[in-house]
């Protein structure tokens, strides 16, 4: 078996709630629901991981409980955390890209300096002169 999720301790081959890291992630996402940040949600209680590991821990299905792993968190948890997670996504702009909104591209620079002769013997005057020279090109 590869990485046992958070919450989960394998006893025999088989996955069994762990019973105090299970109320800790039942914490993290009511508090996540109430409107604490994904990190202020981890940190309050005692954990210190960053928010995209938090969110992880909050989105990974297997704690719905299936054939390997009983549940953990209940369909209407994951249902309000998946919904408020929307909702800051959406009030803060950062939904474009499921809009169909266009996203800008990918910008390409090229950079191009000829060859430099010693203008200067102060180190600084030379590195100024020499940055001076570099050319760039923007492409899409």
């Amino acid at each position: 078996m590869k990485h046992t999720p958070y919450g989960y301790t394998i006893v025999d081959g088989k996955a069994v709630v762990n019973e105090k890291e299970a109320k800790i992630l039942q914490k993290i996402c009511d508090n996540y629901i109430l409107g604490m940040s994904l990190m202020a949600s981890a940190k309050s209680v005692g954990l210190k991981i960053q928010h995209s590991g938090v969110k992880r821990l909050m989105l990974n299905r297997n704690y719905l409980g299936d054939d390997f792993y009983p549940a953990i968190l209940t369909e209407e948890i994951m249902n309000k955390v998946e919904e408020e997670r929307a909702r800051r996504e959406k009030a803060l702009g950062r939904d474009r890209r499921k809009q169909g909104k266009p996203v800008r591209g990918v910008v390409y620079t090229k950079f191009s300096i000829p060859k430099i002769d010693v203008k200067y013997e102060n180190p600084m005057k030379q590195a100024e002169y020499a940055y001076s020279l570099i050319g760039n090109e923007v492409s899409t």
